[in-house]
């Protein structure tokens, strides 16, 4: 099942990725040590080092679900690796 799962979302990430492509739109991947990085400082946070990480730094009242918590955490990291240094 596990196998199966995985080569569906390969599927899926690449006709994503073509139909970007063949759009003209630009696009960025950052894999999850980046990502952690950028937001926590350390590749090898945990999911709740980088829930609390992004509570702080867009001024959550709460800190966001996981999966939330991901989602903004690569908005982060995405505008973090367009800023000048």
């Amino acid at each position: 099942k596990g196998i199966k799962a995985a080569l569906n979302l390969g599927h899926a990430r690449g006709v994503v990725l073509l139909a970007l492509a063949e759009e003209g739109v630009a696009f960025s991947e950052y894999n999850p040590n980046e990502m952690k990085k950028a937001v926590v400082g350390y590749g090898k946070a945990t999911k709740e080092q980088v829930q609390q990480m992004v509570k702080v730094i867009l001024s959550l009242r709460e800190v966001p679900l996981p999966d939330s918590a991901d989602a903004l955490a690569l908005g982060i990291c995405h505008l973090n690796s367009r800023l000048p240094v």
